[in-house]
């Protein structure tokens, strides 16, 4: 009988491309995926260390799971949170077996074998540079994350990536060809790039524009891709020859997430980010101006150490002023290691918690007249699934699992792009009903 693995991944898409890749390597040495944790031979989480709320969600699945083992079963923690802490993470969750960190996952196989054997297996989490060569892909959905660097040279004082993963590396461009190819081929219809800044993309291999140029090849490589989605740019990064080459290309969705973290100059100034908001506001402009329709997304911290009262209305205002799209608001996280935690005037809870909420219910007025601006619009939806004659998808403007979805009053196929017309608006979602085009069949069917 083939040896059997249950894996959990938490966390965020990098992660979910990296879990892609592990099931994958297990399975090309002979194990076998399954969903039921009770049959399998290894337990693996592919846990995030990112801020508290991360880690203690996956402390909680690790225990939950370290509960749960049956004699003999062998549980794995991998990932940032077992990066960060090393094998101390077992004496916080008592049960699990081993851990190996990002910058080693891509030895589970080794690991995994180790583990059945029930030989012992020391902290393995530093050593290798996370894994940047091609890797084969096994997506479950009509979208696909497509990873093309890991880690992160940025200097922002908040954020633990770089002590987790180190500087940026860049996939190289024919690795990442290869894989989009992979991914068209068994039926994705939409491929998002993802990395921590994927403007810096090419910078560590010593390329100009590296990012616009891969859009343009990975377009040449597969021309039959209906989507092409970008994540995490950099806002200061957002080249003119980006822009251009967003507006030039149908299959590019007019959409950009920019985290700006804040808006007030002396917060950005403190977390070590640019502080010329003139320049951000040229940026939008400029992109606004190539794509009338785009889609832009940001993220915000609030109750950073020292944010004023009056930091904070500077925020409030420019989220009236930007009109963003889509906005996520995240309370601070002290974060041991970095350069934040030790900065005085540490926020209270409270406090920061009501600054949430009031920038939340301010961007939800926002985001609820941004969508009533799409009633009577046609947009084409991409089918994530359907139940009970519904059809539920994304348009070009909602990015899977962070933004809102097109609810549809037609069954269609997971996997088909549906023109519809818009013809109401929620807080966060669309309601429509399918156009008198044929939808676009996804090669799936």
């Amino acid at each position: 009988m083939r040896k059997q693995f249950f894996l959990l991944s938490l966390g965020c898409p990098k992660n979910t491309v990296d879990s892609e890749a592990m099931r994958c390597l297990l399975e090309d040495a002979g194990w076998a995926s399954t969903d039921r944790m009770q049959r399998a031979d290894l337990l693996i989480v592919n846990t995030c260390g990112f801020i508290e709320s991360a880690r203690s969600e996956s402390y909680a699945a690790l225990r939950d799971l370290a509960q749960q083992k049956r004699p003999g079963q062998q549980l794995l923690a991998v990932g940032c949170l077992s990066q960060r802490t090393g094998d101390s993470l077992r004496q916080e969750a008592r049960g699990v077996d081993a851990v190996l960190g990002t910058r080693r996952w891509v030895k589970i196989v080794d690991v995994a074998e180790t583990l059945l054997r029930g030989e012992s297996l020391h902290q393995d989490c530093a050593g290798l540079a996370s894994l940047v060569a091609p890797m084969r892909r096994q997506p479950d959905s009509p979208s696909a994350y497509l990873k093309i660097a890991d880690g992160c040279s940025a200097p922002c004082a908040f954020c633990t990536i770089p002590l987790i993963k180190g500087p940026q590396q860049s996939k190289t461009q024919s690795a990442i060809l290869g894989e989009a190819q992979q991914l068209v081929s068994q039926g994705v219809r939409e491929v998002i790039l993802v990395a921590q800044d994927t403007t810096a993309y090419g910078r560590d291999l010593g390329l100009q524009d590296g990012l616009p140029n891969l859009i343009e090849a990975i377009l040449d490589e597969v021309p039959q891709l209906p989507w092409l989605r970008l994540m995490y740019a950099y806002p200061q990064h957002v080249t003119p020859a980006l822009i251009d080459t967003m507006a030039a290309h149908p299959q590019v969705c007019h959409y950009l997430d920019l985290p700006l973290q804040h808006a007030s100059p002396s917060v950005l100034r403190r977390m070590h980010r640019p502080t010329d908001m003139q320049a951000v506001r040229r940026i939008l402009g400029r992109l606004r101006g190539a794509m009338p329709d785009i889609a832009l997304r940001t993220t915000y911290i609030v109750g950073y150490p020292g944010e004023t009262d009056v930091e904070f209305q500077e925020l409030l205002d420019w989220l009236q002023e930007a009109c963003f799209d889509r906005v996520g608001i995240f309370v601070y996280s002290r974060e041991e290691g970095t350069p934040a935690a030790q900065l005085p005037d540490q926020v209270s809870a409270e406090v920061a918690q009501e600054r949430y909420q009031e920038a939340m219910e301010l961007q939800r007025r926002i985001s609820e007249e941004r969508n009533r601006a799409q009633i009577g619009r046609s947009l084409d939806v991409l089918v994530e699934g359907v139940d009970r004659g519904i059809s539920v998808g994304r348009s070009y403007r909602d990015a899977p699992e962070i933004d809102g979805y097109v609810l549809l009053t037609a069954a269609s196929h997971v996997g088909d792009i549906v023109p519809a017309r818009i013809t109401q608006a929620l807080d966060y979602d669309l309601l429509g009903e399918p156009s008198e085009s044929a939808p676009t069949a996804s090669p799936c069917d």
